[in-house]
């Protein structure tokens, strides 16, 4: 009895960790193929957890937003004023809060203050400038850290920050006004007993989808890439949830908490908002690491193979996708993109945007837009009629630095030429042949 139970664990424990990324769309029914999906969704991120150092990553925010919450709250209360919602904002504030509200009242000091400084300051216009700044400054961390978890290696552009920044600015608390009047008509004794037992469950049930609306609009907005809905409404739907949870768990225990008033004192409020910040962040992370899984599941099948790809593999990769980008630039016909590649020719999408990443600092390939989509593809770097393969490994060869200190024209003059002799007769055989004429 023992050992079958012993045996049947450990065949679950290879399936999991090994046959299952080796199932493809074509292997079984759809309704499996989606559950082998989501499956192999949850595994990939719970795996790189400590990969993409997401508890790293979730403190250095929480300092950042330390940092930036004044003005941040500042240009929120700004905004919110203009529409005539302040007050939501701030109920909604001290809802999350329960228990610090002596600490918040001194904050809504100092928000104020930075509102009427930047409003009638000496130097006007100048403190509304450092605001945005700031706030902007705090953006741009948080989309950095959506990139590092997407593999993208670039970010936007200034220009393309000071527009979508500022439409996030100004959308996003809208999703907060809707969830504080939310919880203000709820909490109303009044309205609850308007609108009954049976249909209170379901308004309150609203406030979730806000929250989980909220989180699936940053998973899409955020990433400098095209995200699906579909990634984005998963890793909305898990981190919307777990951060309406974690909030009510978090006031619930406000009575606990209130332990830390006597140990701190005056200054309970720091490391509850600390503690705050870090969860709330972890899970924002948590749920942009579970989108990128979603959306790249199928591009995962050999992704532990990667970090010990071989150097013969390296070069084959980087040849055939250049290659392909080569034909694809002669032929006149729409370009690649990186999801593309990945997705027709099985690539792992980490080596593909590695790859590409490389071609692109060497200078075989350059960036573009499609005209439709307006998503980042790739063509050709330089003309095509004077790209061969000794061309391409050269390139490869020479680039990166070789300013070092060894003295290559001492003893070990020889072993340098012969490097190079055999380099140069690897790549004479094919010399003239041109990456189009694969």
């Amino acid at each position: 009895m023992y050992s079958k139970i012993n045996k049947k664990i450990k065949s679950v424990i290879h399936f999991l960790t090994y046959d299952i990324w080796r199932v493809n769309g074509s292997d079984g029914p759809h309704v499996k193929i989606n559950f082998i999906n989501i499956t192999k969704t949850f595994l990939l991120t719970f795996r790189n957890i400590n990969g993409s150092q997401i508890n790293t990553r979730a403190a250095a925010l929480t300092y950042d937003s330390l940092l930036s919450i004044v003005p941040l709250l500042a240009v929120l209360f700004a905004i919110a004023r203009g529409f005539g919602f302040q007050n939501l904002v701030e109920t909604q504030l001290f809802q999350y809060f329960t228990g610090q509200e002596v600490a918040l009242s001194k904050a809504m000091q100092f928000i104020d203050g930075s509102i009427d400084y930047a409003h009638g300051g000496m130097f006007l216009g100048l403190g509304i400038i450092i605001l945005f700044y700031t706030v902007i400054t705090l953006l741009t961390n948080i989309e950095d850290n959506f990139n590092i978890i997407w593999r993208i290696k670039k970010g936007r552009k200034f220009s393309q920050q000071f527009t979508d920044y500022l439409a996030l600015i100004l959308i996003a608390p809208l999703f907060l006004i809707c969830n504080a009047g939310l919880s203000i008509f709820l909490n109303s004794t009044t309205n609850i007993h308007i609108i009954g037992t049976v249909i209170s469950p379901i308004v309150r049930l609203i406030s979730y989808v806000i929250i989980i609306l909220l989180f699936t609009f940053f998973y899409i907005y955020i990433p400098n890439t095209k995200v699906k809905l579909s990634a984005a409404l998963l890793g909305g739907i898990v981190s919307g949830s777990c951060f309406q949870i974690f909030q009510i768990l978090y006031i619930s225990g406000q009575f606990w908490i209130t332990k830390y008033n006597a140990i701190y004192g005056s200054f309970a409020a720091l490391p509850l908002l600390m503690l705050w910040l870090q969860l709330s962040w972890f899970i924002c992370l948590f749920g942009a690491q579970l989108s990128f899984s979603y959306q790249n599941v199928n591009k995962f099948s050999f992704e532990k193979e990667i970090t010990n790809i071989s150097r013969r593999y390296k070069d084959f990769i980087l040849l055939m996708i250049t290659t392909l980008i080569v034909k694809r630039f002669e032929t006149g016909k729409k370009p690649y993109t990186a999801d593309e590649l990945s997705e027709t020719y099985k690539i792992p999408t980490r080596l593909t945007n590695d790859s590409l990443y490389y071609l692109l600092q060497v200078g075989l390939i350059v960036e573009t837009l499609t005209e439709n989509d307006m998503i980042v593809a790739y063509i050709p770097g330089i003309d095509i009629n004077h790209i061969t393969i000794t061309y391409f490994f050269n390139k490869l060869d020479q680039y990166g630095s070789e300013n070092f200190k060894i003295n290559i024209e001492g003893d070990i003059k020889n072993i340098w030429e012969k490097t190079l002799e055999i380099r140069n007769m690897i790549y004479d055989h094919e010399s003239g042949v041109l990456l189009k004429d694969i």
